[in-house]
């Protein structure tokens, strides 16, 4: 596959652009989004090619926004430019008796507010692995893929052992959705490798750290607590702490900055490629701030930016001297758990 190629074929009959919005910013914490210009600004998305979006039962109106936009694109494009789009959701329960109607009820509830005949994938999420119940979750997931509710079935934040489990007990998987940045890099000690032998794809967040590998913060102070005014913010600054502290992390920015300069990119550009270029990486997840800020034409430089071994060689020394995440958190979605 060519570094610069925009698309990604998840599954045989899905292709997804590799650029995916997302959408867990209009569930609160990121500034008050007004409902039509959300849906207005994921019209301009569109037009961009950015194409899939990502988003789950639990980030507030983010499946009923999906569902105004896509009611918007068809009524003035047609039902073509519609099924155009890829629209990825996630099934997030709290630990409890998975029967087939709760699961059946749930999974309707989001097609109907999708407003689509079937969800892309279905990313399934569960709290506790010591209630092996998400086991019945997955097996009615199946059921409704059967029956075309669900083309497929994905993961969101599961660790490698439990994926290997669900595996060995005949469940079909197409992707894990992960925290995998130059930051956080567990994925490549031990899932990587697995999901290119099982044929997984991996969908990646947090891989501009809520913001904070951006332009933005080169050369700044550290922030205090009371200056992170989103959740995003506040959840990546832990993780940079957790890496290594600031004063590294300022080291950092300014060798990504060094590479965004000489491809005439940005930082955002670089750490977003770096991980783009990843062994199983299907696609980056970049958070919209819908009708807040719009980072589309800075995004597009991603699919014709190419990184050379210089480069990585550069970006290798800085995290060769940060601590090692995967033994202080463990593997991937420990975080939550």
């Amino acid at each position: 596959m060519e570094s610069n190629q925009k698309t990604w074929q998840l599954a045989p009959d899905l292709k997804i652009c590799r650029i995916l919005n997302g959408m867990w910013q209009v569930a609160g914490g990121h500034g008050d989004v007004d409902p039509e210009s959300a849906v207005s600004a994921m019209l301009l998305y569109h037009d961009s090619g950015f194409t899939a979006w990502d988003m789950a039962d639990i980030y507030g109106p983010a499946e009923q926004y999906f569902g105004d936009f896509r009611k918007k694109l068809e009524k003035q494009r047609g039902k073509d430019a519609a099924e155009k789009i890829q629209a990825l959701t996630k099934f997030v329960p709290n630990p409890g008796p998975m029967t087939s109607s709760i699961v059946r009820h749930c999974i309707e509830k989001s097609i109907r507010r999708m407003n689509v005949e079937s969800l892309d994938v279905l990313q399934f999420h569960w709290w506790d692995y010591a209630d092996t119940r998400y086991i019945d979750a997955l097996y009615h997931l199946s059921k409704l893929c059967d029956e075309g509710k669900i083309r497929h079935v994905g993961l969101t934040n599961f660790d490698t052992d439990t994926m290997a489990s669900i595996l060995g007990q005949g469940f079909k998987l197409v992707s894990n959705q992960v925290q995998y940045s130059i930051i956080d890099q567990r994925p490549q000690i031990k899932m990587a490798q697995f999901c290119q032998k099982n044929r997984i794809s991996l969908l990646t967040y947090g891989t501009l750290c809520g913001g904070f590998l951006s332009d933005k913060y080169l050369g700044k102070s550290e922030p205090v607590r009371s200056g992170l005014n989103t959740y995003s913010l506040q959840k990546y600054k832990n993780m940079i702490d957790q890496w290594g502290g600031w004063d590294l992390f300022q080291e950092l920015l300014h060798t990504l900055n060094e590479i965004a300069i000489k491809h005439d990119s940005s930082i955002a550009n670089v750490a977003t490629r770096y991980i783009l270029d990843k062994p199983a990486v299907a696609g980056v997840i970049i958070g919209t701030r819908l009708g807040i800020s719009d980072n589309r034409s800075d995004n597009l430089k991603v699919f014709s930016l190419q990184l050379d071994k210089e480069d990585d060689h550069k970006i290798k020394s800085i995290i060769s001297r940060s601590k090692d995440l995967f033994m202080v958190i463990g593997d991937c979605g420990n975080e939550y758990r």
